[in-house]
């Protein structure tokens, strides 16, 4: 698996990641095995970044990786978690809870340090608390050595820009604003490139947008978009292309992109995909597919407060 440098941090990832949310029962019930073998499959394949959060299956994710990590040196895979987001509607940005979520953590996944650590959401409350009180507070801990890098994840892009304007992070995560159908990041690159930002990509499918997959009902895509992806996915098919294939090659495509963080509880389809993501993209079946989606390109939608999208 390809690597690149994740900004100023020193650390390298493979432009493919594993993504443990699923591994929370996120999205479906899931065998418990089946998604403790993922693990060691994303790391056999090259994908040795890992990705949770308390959020995913409220603290069922960081245990089973827990186990699943307890006898894969160290060295062996990068880890990364988040904290504020613990329910639904449960946030706490505070520097007490920050630093009890840290040490949770490092608990459930048995290990002494974090490679990453990101607020997580942080459109659902006010930025100035992350700027004032959950960065510094991090940054504490950072210091005693139990966190490597700091920064922040979430959908819109105008909580990265309030961030950058306000302090210093060493790295962002976005989930649905970079693949087919969206392109919204590419937006705060250069601002990035510039600091030195980390920049990681998640969410290639799009919540199943991207696949031949029914999507959840809680979607929130309309139905011009729903209609473009059908009809790309039926051209991916007349090139003999599933579009979830063309969905990675291009969320990986672009160098200024450091990774893209994606997961399953089945190792077949990690496997898959770490399998795709060694095929050269068919710039062809992409040009088509981009023309379907050019008058649906960046349609998003609100997520968190008003005000910070």
């Amino acid at each position: 698996m390809e690597s690149r440098k994740l900004g100023k941090t020193g650390l390298e990832l493979p432009i493919l990641s594993f993504g443990a949310s699923s591994m929370g029962a996120e999205f479906r019930s899931i065998d418990i095995n089946e998604a403790i073998t993922c693990v060691s499959t994303a790391i056999e394949c090259g994908m040795n970044f890992i990705d949770t959060s308390p959020y995913y299956g409220r603290g069922m994710s960081e245990v089973l990786l827990g186990v699943a990590l307890q006898d894969v040196p160290r060295d062996d895979y990068i880890l990364g978690t988040k904290l504020g987001r613990y329910d639904a509607s449960h946030f706490d940005f505070s520097a007490k809870r920050v630093e009890e979520s840290v040490d949770v953590s490092l608990h459930r996944m048995r290990t002494d340090y974090l490679d990453i650590v990101l607020c997580h959401d942080i459109e659902y409350v006010g930025l100035r608390q992350i700027v004032e009180e959950t960065i510094p507070a991090l940054r504490k801990i950072q210091q005693a050595g139990k966190v490597r890098h700091v920064g922040i994840s979430g959908y819109p892009m105008k909580i990265f820009n309030y961030v950058l304007d306000n302090t210093e992070i060493d790295l962002m995560l976005s989930y649905n604003n970079y693949h087919l159908q969206n392109r919204k990041m590419e937006s705060i690159i250069p601002r990035l490139k510039e600091r030195g930002v980390g920049i990681m990509n998640a969410a290639p499918f799009c919540a199943r947008l991207l696949t031949n997959a029914p999507l959840p009902s809680w979607h929130k895509s309309n139905q011009k978009t729903r209609e473009a992806a059908r009809a790309a996915a039926a051209v991916c098919e007349e090139y003999g292309v599933d579009i979830a294939q063309l969905a990675v090659q291009f969320a990986i495509l672009n160098p200024d992109i450091t990774t893209c963080v994606t997961g399953s509880a089945n190792p077949g389809r990690v496997r898959q995909w770490a399998e795709w993501a060694n095929v050269p993209i068919n710039h062809e079946l992409l040009a088509k597919v981009e023309a379907l989606f050019a008058p649906v390109m960046g349609e998003v939608h609100i997520e968190g407060r008003p005000e910070n999208n």
